[in-house]
């Protein structure tokens, strides 16, 4: 087996760019139950932008806006809307892994930056990925905080609602460039493919998708590529490419222990989530057999089961979080499987269709 010359050790963060980075903590509070840890902005010396640190169980989300009209933030959502800028990988050594990834063809953004504060040192390098997303490698081994220039926030964060870890995250990327960043996985991050679906796998009457699953040496971090297919009606990939105006990431799905009480909690905060039609269940308890889960209980949440030769999953995604139909997000819940609920992608479709008919876009 060849040397994992990246040993990626998970994701370390998520930064979004939003229009209102105070409004924007205060919904994924309230909402999705991410407790607020820092900020930095104007009381902490910085003078460009306000950013804010949300984490919950293991993930780390953190929401940025700018002070200013002209700034590439302001830029940036006044283009694509709220969205995610950076994915924040954990690494040992920032300098070896830019230097590895430049080697292989990697576009470098930010060579290895070090900040140091009371908590430590804290050690950042930035790469491109696809449309103006970035892929920033992280090294805390000797950090204790958030990020430097940060200071903790004194706020009474709403429960959270079980969220543990990111699973995977998922990008969009125009017809015909699927390939690309399959291969520039390959080559310069060190992932593997480690699975495909076709449009035959993946399509309705009117639309269709393929998509190619990346995942690094470890296993950490998982990587979905979508590009629209061919088909009578825009697809949901091509919706996502027109109103992002680009390539960006499409959804995050988050790992929980018990999907049932996650999603029971979220539908509470009045989270909206894509619903199948209930014929879906009658189907899928034939194809998936006696699981030992509560079929009534699935059918009342919305939540969607799926099995292969590994175990089952449970998993659901919501609507989009913002008036554009761009991010959204999936709660996952794995026992055994590692796919991706392919049982599950016609269902899905369809119910993304309807969705896209309501807004005039299918």
């Amino acid at each position: 087996m060849a040397e994992d010359f990246l040993p990626i050790r998970g994701y370390d963060h998520i930064e979004f760019y939003v229009g209102n980075a105070k409004q924007a903590a205060h919904f994924y509070d309230k909402t999705f139950g991410f407790n607020p840890k820092a900020k930095a902005g104007l009381e902490t010396g910085l003078r460009d932008r306000a950013s804010y640190v949300m984490e919950q169980g293991n993930i780390r989300f953190v929401f940025t806006s700018a002070y200013a009209p002209d700034h590439e933030i302001a830029r940036h959502c006044a283009l694509h809307g709220d969205g995610v800028k950076a994915i924040g990988l954990t690494v040992a050594d920032v300098p070896k892994a830019l230097e590895a990834t430049k080697q292989r063809g990697a576009t470098i953004l930010q060579p290895a930056t070090t900040a140091r504060d009371e908590h430590g040192e804290l050690t950042v390098g930035a790469i491109k990925y696809a449309g103006d997303t970035i892929f920033r490698f992280v090294d805390r081994e000797n950090y204790r905080g958030s990020f430097p220039g940060f200071r903790p926030i004194n706020a009474h964060g709403g429960k959270p609602v079980g969220l543990a870890a990111i699973d995977h995250v998922v990008t969009n990327v125009y017809l015909g460039e699927m390939n690309y960043w399959a291969n520039w996985f390959e080559r310069v991050m060190g992932f593997t493919n480690l699975l495909s679906f076709t449009d035959k796998d993946i399509s309705t009457e009117y639309s269709a998708l393929m998509s190619k699953v990346m995942e690094n040496g470890g296993g950490k971090c998982k990587f979905p590529i979508n590009e629209p297919a061919e088909g009578k009606k825009k697809s949901q990939i091509d919706e996502y490419l027109e109103y992002y105006q680009g390539p960006g990431v499409q959804h995050i799905a988050m790992n929980t222990a018990n999907i049932y009480d996650t999603v029971t909690e979220l539908r509470r905060r009045d989270i909206d989530f894509l619903r199948v039609p209930d014929t879906y269940y009658d189907y899928m308890r034939e194809r998936v057999g006696n699981v030992g889960e509560d079929w009534d209980k699935l059918r009342d949440l919305g939540i969607l089961i799926d099995k292969d030769d590994d175990g089952y999953l449970l998993q659901i995604f919501t609507q989009p979080v913002q008036d554009r139909p761009t991010l959204f997000f999936e709660v996952i819940e794995r026992h055994g499987s590692r796919g991706f609920g392919i049982g599950n992608f016609k269902a899905l479709f369809i119910s993304i269709e309807r969705e896209q008919a309501l807004r005039g876009n299918l």
